[in-house]
């Protein structure tokens, strides 16, 4: 815990959470903080569900382009 890079940053953390909770506009704060990460969770789940749809697409053409997949895979015996 004595790297230069990590004492810095617990210093800069310290004082900005000491800005946070001593300036007279906290209640904004708060609600901001509740907005943005409203937004960001909302950007999130919209990107997972996209992402999901988009392999669920490639997995019905790959399985479509290998004759169904799932087969025995026996071959002609």
């Amino acid at each position: 815990m004595n790297h230069p890079w990590i004492v810095y940053l617990t210093a800069y953390l310290g004082v900005r959470l000491h800005r946070a909770r001593t300036a007279p506009s906290r209640g904004a704060s708060a609600v901001e903080w509740v907005i943005i990460t409203a937004i960001i969770a909302g950007v999130a789940l919209g990107l997972a569900t996209l992402i999901k749809t988009l392999v669920e697409q490639k997995q019905a053409d790959l399985q479509n382009s290998f004759g169904g997949g799932g087969g025995s895979g026996g071959g002609n015996e």
